[in-house]
């Protein structure tokens, strides 16, 4: 039986359908029926400019994003899908304070629906820099169906294991 990596944690319950969609080879089938397109945000320009769209709508009193980009070595290197990076310098008498967001960039061409997913998880961390309670209510007040994009997000990664890209 396929490992299910990306689902650990999840019921026996979702896991066992899951199963079941990868034997009958209706995996990716089922993930197409429900996102059929793909985005247009591919360059990194036009993700920080819909990262910084959405983080004005839904975060008006949070610090500002100095870079937002996609980044060809996140899955390799950090075993993450986004990174939230906060850098702070002093130069002389002045205190410098930078955000960024790298977001993977195999999601320059997923549904709009998994990207939003991930920026809306690293928008949160400016607020909320665990993944606690906290951090998990603001994720589903910045996008309600954050869980079930979040699933099935992780089953499009199983799918991408197990049988290449679907889009």
């Amino acid at each position: 039986m396929h490992e299910l990596k990306y689902l650990i944690g999840y019921s026996e319950n979702v896991t066992s359908q899951v199963r079941l969609l990868i034997s009958k080879d209706k995996l990716g089938e089922t993930l197409l029926k429900k996102y059929p397109v793909t985005h247009t945000i591919r360059t990194d320009k036009a993700l920080y400019a819909y990262t910084v769209d959405m983080k004005n709508a839904l975060l008006k009193q949070s610090q500002p994003l100095s870079k937002v980009i996609y980044d060809d070595k996140i899955k390799d290197l950090h075993h993450a899908l986004g990174l939230h990076t906060f850098i702070s310098r002093v130069q002389g008498d002045k205190h410098k304070a930078k955000n960024e967001i790298r977001v993977a960039s195999l999601f320059k061409n997923v549904p709009l629906e998994f990207l939003r997913m991930i920026v809306v998880h690293e928008l949160a961390h400016l607020k909320e820099k665990d993944h606690n309670k906290a951090f998990y209510k603001l994720c589903e007040h910045m996008e309600p169906s954050y869980h079930q994009f979040e699933l099935d997000m992780r089953l499009y990664l199983t799918h991408m294991d197990l049988f290449g890209r679907l889009y």
